[in-house]
């Protein structure tokens, strides 16, 4: 029976190196909309990350060859991996395992033998989050391409303004070789050029 409630369709990586709780993980998490695989240590999940990607990971701390506090260092430093959600699974009581887990980028834990209905309510709360954080994310990376878009019309716009203040400048310094027409279209270029940049001052 699974456990595991979500309304978007998610990739789990459960990683841990008991083969019962990998099994139990794949009975209770995996449903329809959420694909469920397992790493018996750190350095296979590292190997599998390094082929695809998961929305969230389930992460033991206690494994041999890579453990779970060295996984979670190799996660936040990548570009990659550095926003996916971690939820670490610990039979340790301590404290300090625990603040040494979110010291190295933990997202939330629980605390062994695991209770799976429970595990389930909290990988859902936290792909929740994950997604309207990464959702915020892309807000401001917009934000700022629009902002650096605006930024370069604005220089580009008074790099025009200037040549055509400049072209303005020696009109006037031969009126009797200017013609009227080539006059006209500077002076409408200049303006045009002065709305331009009124507006990016009001989108500003």
């Amino acid at each position: 029976m699974s456990y595991f409630v979500t309304f978007e369709a998610a990739r789990l990586l459960v990683v841990d190196d008991d083969p019962i709780l990998r099994e139990f993980a794949l009975t209770h998490l995996a449903t329809p909309n959420v694909s469920v695989e397992v790493a018996e240590d750190g350095a296979d999940a590292w190997t599998k990350m390094g082929r695809t990607t998961y929305d969230i990971v389930l992460l033991d701390l206690d494994m041999p060859r890579m453990d779970g506090f060295e996984l979670l260092g190799l996660m936040r430093a990548d570009v990659t991996h550095r926003h996916v959600p971690v939820v670490v699974a610990t039979g340790r009581e301590d404290m300090l395992a625990v603040d040494k887990a979110f010291a190295n980028g933990a997202t939330s834990f629980v605390i062994k033998p695991l209770n799976w209905r429970l595990v389930s309510h909290q990988l859902s709360y936290v792909l929740k989050s994950a997604r309207e954080e990464a959702a915020v994310r892309q807000t401001l990376r917009t934000l700022q391409e629009e902002n650096r878009l605006r930024d370069e019309a604005v220089t580009l716009a008074l790099s025009k303004l200037e040549q055509s203040s400049r072209a303005l400048k020696s009109m006037l310094a031969q009126p009797e070789e200017v013609e009227l027409a080539d006059a006209q279209t500077t002076a409408e270029r200049m303006v045009q050029l002065c709305e331009t940049l009124t507006l990016a001052a009001k989108v500003k």
